[in-house]
């Protein structure tokens, strides 16, 4: 048997691919069953985040195992096992136990270093132990995961590398700013009460928020987290618990919501959310939206150059006769200038003169335009005569203007100070990404928090974890192939017993006068014999199997003794049955 990994993550898939391949609890435990059932595998366990979605399984055939997994998920997560497939990663034996450690660990995590993934790798292991699904192969590993995870926590700094997701989150809507000093005084909404939304509120409640609503779809779980906030050492806070039908209302007295629920519709739309920020989002600063202060006259265009200026008031270069533009078409394009490149470009050439001679003939103030240092933008054509000619050529040529844009900066409208901040923290999401447009909401989710982790500095503690789990890889697989060849071992033992047993019975046969005291010094005589001429080798031949390649040994062993193999796997199914009934919840 081996051990095989076949999953998709952060890493590997977009976020909306990992949207719509989650699994809720109903069909983990379908997809758990339904493995088990399958005929590769004879375990199998499924770690299931807001990140990753992946199937652990002790296989007997690899490539068959692959095929039967990746199958599974597709079918269980809903996504066609074509569009899965380019996302999906495979893990064996060693790397797929290098990778387990990793994870726990928070070395893959979205946000390196997090711990919250340790409980859900116990959570995991838990839901696999109930549904007997987990045998003695991913029982050891997980719980092994979980030390590791732990080692690495207590014996680096990984912590400082990074946080939970919750506490990126929140330094995301704080804008890298200090959250505390950000949260103060909010009045938080939690939307959902599971281990994220948990986590959320214990989190907003320390950085000294004014108060924390609690809403759930099972009233008792609200109200049981908002007692658990409200009366807490470390997050007294006023907390109370509400509907989930009272989440709109509850929106529009918010400054911040954390949304986490298993739902696997929208929970908060954009109409929504508009509708809970309405007549709370103050109104732009003047003059930074819009197109700008109307021309004199009320045509609502851009003034001429020496209006910009300060100069004496110029009419509407749209309210000239013999301009071959139709500005009411391009005035709303933007860097669109009447003096410049953008005017012309692609326009035919026979109506080039009319624009030329519209320009230098137009009027500001009653006088003739002239190039001067003060007005850079009108170009004295005696100055231009090559450039004019190279033009002209290339008029003649192809019969139109070529476009050659050099669009005058435009200046964005500013967005005004958000009212609302929303932590979306669920897969698939809760919140409607189209909330990201809204003025005065600022929107941080798992596809945000993917960009913005994606070039978090590394700190140098990682590097020491990653010694940590190399190490624990290779004395796990030690242990694991040494333990491959222990029934093996029993077994060999166990039949020199019997022969043992066997002589001394046909020794009673031929001295049936022995007395007890020699036949009991006999009897030690030969056992110790026989354990003397095993000793050696079984000691050797486990250190042989612990190292890479060692698992032939075990069957050289059976060969060589002529051991019947349904005897091993007596002793190995003994073996697995008392450390299942010693091991105990995880």
């Amino acid at each position: 048997m081996s051990l095989l990994v076949v999953g998709l993550s952060h890493r590997s898939a977009p976020v909306s691919v990992l949207e719509r391949a989650s699994l809720n609890a109903d069909a983990q435990v379908k997809l758990l069953q339904d493995t088990v059932a399958a005929e590769p595998a004879t375990e199998a366990a499924v770690l299931a985040t807001c990140n990753r979605i992946e199937l652990y399984a002790d296989v007997d055939k690899f490539h068959a195992g692959v095929a039967e997994l990746s199958t599974l998920l597709a079918q269980h997560s809903g996504v066609g096992l074509e569009e899965l497939t380019p996302y999906l990663y495979v893990h064996y034996e060693d790397r797929a136990v290098h990778h387990l450690f990793s994870v726990a660990c928070g070395l893959d995590s979205m946000v390196v270093g997090e711990g919250q993934i340790l409980g859900q790798i116990k959570d995991s292991l838990a839901r696999a132990q109930e549904l007997h699904s987990a045998g003695r192969l991913l029982n050891d590993l997980f719980q092994q995961a979980l030390r590791v995870g732990k080692r690495a926590h207590s014996e680096t700094g990984i912590d400082r590398a990074g946080q939970s997701l919750v506490t990126f989150g929140l330094e995301q809507l704080a804008r890298g700013g200090d959250v505390q000093e950000w949260a103060r005084g909010k009045k938080a909404l939690v939307i959902g009460a599971g281990s994220m939304s948990s986590l959320a509120a214990a989190t907003l409640a320390r950085a000294g928020v004014a108060e924390v609503v609690v809403a759930n779809r099972t009233f008792d779980r609200a109200e049981r987290l908002a007692r658990i906030l409200s009366e807490g050492d470390d997050t007294h806070v006023p907390a109370r618990a509400v509907p989930m039908e009272s989440v709109p209302a509850e929106l529009t007295r918010a400054d911040v919501a954390v949304s986490c629920t298993g739902a696997t519709g929208l929970v908060l739309t954009a109409e929504s959310v508009a509708e809970a920020v309405g007549g709370r989002t103050p109104a732009p600063a003047p003059g930074t939206g819009g197109e700008g202060p109307a021309a004199p006259g009320g045509s609502g265009r851009t003034a001429g150059p020496d209006a910009r200026q300060g100069g004496p008031a110029a009419t509407s270069l749209g309210s000239e006769d013999g301009c071959p533009l139709d500005l009411s078409a391009v005035q709303g394009t933007a860097g669109f200038s009447v003096l410049g490149e953008a005017a012309v470009a692609g326009m035919a050439a026979a109506d080039l003169e009319q624009h030329a001679a519209w320009v230098d003939n137009g009027t500001a103030g009653g006088g003739q335009r002239t190039a001067s240092p003060a007005r850079p933008g009108v170009l004295d054509p005696a100055a231009e005569t090559d450039a004019i000619a190279a033009l002209a050529a290339t008029v003649a040529t192809v019969g139109r203007i070529p476009e050659r844009r050099r669009p005058e900066p435009v200046e964005e409208p500013q967005r005004p100070e958000p009212v609302l901040f929303l932590l979306d923290l669920a897969m698939p999401r809760d919140i409607d990404a189209a909330v990201h447009r809204l003025a005065g909401v600022r929107l941080v989710d798992i596809e945000s928090l993917a960009e913005a982790s994606a070039g978090a500095p590394m700190a140098a503690d990682v590097d020491q974890v990653r010694r940590i789990v190399s190490d624990e890889v290779a004395a796990f697989g030690a242990a694991l192939r040494a333990a491959h060849i222990t029934p093996t071992v029993v077994a060999l033992r166990t039949m020199a017993a019997d022969v043992v047993a066997s002589e001394i019975a046909r020794l009673d046969g031929r001295l049936p006068g022995l007395d007890d005291k020699h036949r009991a010094e006999i009897t030690q005589t030969v056992r110790r014999v026989v354990d003397k001429l095993l000793h050696a080798p079984t000691v050797r031949v486990k250190q042989l199997a612990a190292e890479p390649g060692g698992a032939g040994y075990a069957d050289a062993l059976r060969t060589l003794f002529d051991l019947d193999p349904e005897t091993v796997a007596a002793v190995s199914r003994a073996e697995d049955s008392t450390t299942q009934r010693d091991r105990g919840p995880a």
